[in-house]
C-alpha cells in the first residue's frame, strides 16, 4: 500500500512536467510566429521592444488559451468515482466499461490542446494580391527606376545595344498597378534608347489590360533629371538603386525600397532595402 500511494506524485509530477513543456513551447511558437510577421511590416520595430511585448501578450493568451482546453477534461478526471460495494466473494472492484480514467483524460487533453496548437500556427499562404496592397501600406503613388529593378541591364550605354525585362517582375509590376499610379523612368542616352526600352515594356505585356501607361515611362539624360521627376510626383513609394539619390530623397518621400544585391546599411526608417522588386513586394521567399 505505501508503494502505491508513493508513486502517484510522481505520476502526476509527470503529467505536471508534460503540460509545463506544451505551455512552454506553446509560448515560444507565438512569439516566432509574431516576430516573423514583424519582418513584412512596412516600417521599423525595436526587435528587444517587440520580443518583450510579444512575450508578455503569448504568455497571457496561452494561459488563457491552455486552461480553456484543460479546464473541463480536468474537472472530469478530479471527480470522485463511487467505490463498488466489497463483494463477498471477490474483493477485487472491476472498472465499469466505458469508465474514463485520470490517465485517459489526461491523454485526451493533451491530445486536444496539440491539435489546436498546430491549427493556431498553420502557415497562411497569402495571395500576390494580398502581399502587394500590404506591403504598399495604403500607397497610391509609385515611381520605379528601370534599370536593374525592371530590367535586366544595368547601363544607360547597355540600353543601347539590347533591353530586357526582367520575367519576374511582370507580375508584381502588374498587381501594383492595380493600386497605383505607377511611373516609371530612367537615364538614356539617345532617343533609339527610348524607342528600345518602350518596345521591350510593350512586348513584355505591361501595357495590356489596364495595366501601365506608356506616357508614364518618364526619360531623361542624368540622374539629376531623375531626382526632379521623384520631387516633382511626390509618389508614396519611390524605388531606385543609386545609394544617393535614395539618400537625398529620404526626407521627402514617404517610403523608399533601395534595390541592392548586398544589405546596406538603413539610411533612415522609411528606406527599405531587398535584391529585387518581385521580392519585396511579391513575398517570393515567404510564398
Amino acid at each position: 500500500m505505501a508503494s502505491a500511494s508513493a508513486s502517484a506524485p510522481v505520476a502526476g509530477a509527470g503529467a505536471g512536467g508534460g503540460k509545463d513543456d506544451e505551455l512552454a513551447d506553446l509560448v515560444r511558437r507565438l512569439v516566432d510566429a509574431l516576430s516573423r510577421y514583424a519582418d513584412r511590416l512596412p516600417f521599423d520595430l525595436d526587435r528587444q521592444k517587440l520580443r518583450s511585448l510579444t512575450t508578455l501578450a503569448a504568455i497571457s493568451i496561452t494561459l488563457l488559451f491552455a486552461w480553456k482546453m484543460l479546464r473541463a477534461p480536468q474537472e472530469q478526471a478530479r471527480r470522485p468515482r463511487r467505490r463498488a460495494a466489497p463483494s463477498s466473494s471477490n474483493t477485487s472492484t472491476r472498472s465499469r466499461p466505458g469508465t474514463l480514467t485520470t490517465t485517459d483524460a489526461c491523454s485526451s487533453a493533451d491530445s486536444r490542446a496539440h491539435e489546436a496548437v498546430n491549427q493556431l500556427f498553420q502557415p497562411v499562404n497569402l495571395t500576390l494580391e494580398q502581399l502587394v496592397r500590404h506591403k504598399l501600406s495604403e500607397g497610391r503613388r509609385f515611381t520605379c527606376r528601370l534599370l536593374g529593378v525592371i530590367l535586366e541591364e544595368t547601363s544607360p550605354e547597355e540600353l543601347q545595344n539590347h533591353v530586357t525585362v526582367k520575367p519576374s517582375v511582370v507580375e508584381v509590376l502588374l498587381e501594383i498597378a492595380k493600386f497605383c499610379d505607377v511611373y516609371l523612368m530612367e537615364r538614356v542616352l539617345d532617343d533609339e534608347s527610348e524607342g528600345k526600352v518602350l518596345s521591350a515594356l510593350s512586348e513584355a505585356g505591361l501595357f495590356v489590360g489596364g495595366g501601365l501607361i506608356k506616357d508614364k515611362v518618364l526619360f531623361c539624360s542624368t540622374e539629376n533629371g531623375r531626382t526632379s521627376f521623384v520631387r516633382q510626383l511626390e509618389p508614396d513609394w519611390h524605388i531606385d538603386t543609386s545609394p544617393e539619390i535614395v539618400h537625398q530623397l529620404a526626407r521627402f518621400i514617404k517610403y523608399q525600397l533601395h534595390i541592392s544585391p548586398q544589405r546596406p546599411e538603413r539610411i533612415a526608417t522609411n528606406v527599405f532595402s531587398a535584391p529585387s522588386l518581385e521580392q519585396y513586394f511579391g513575398g517570393l521567399d515567404q510564398r
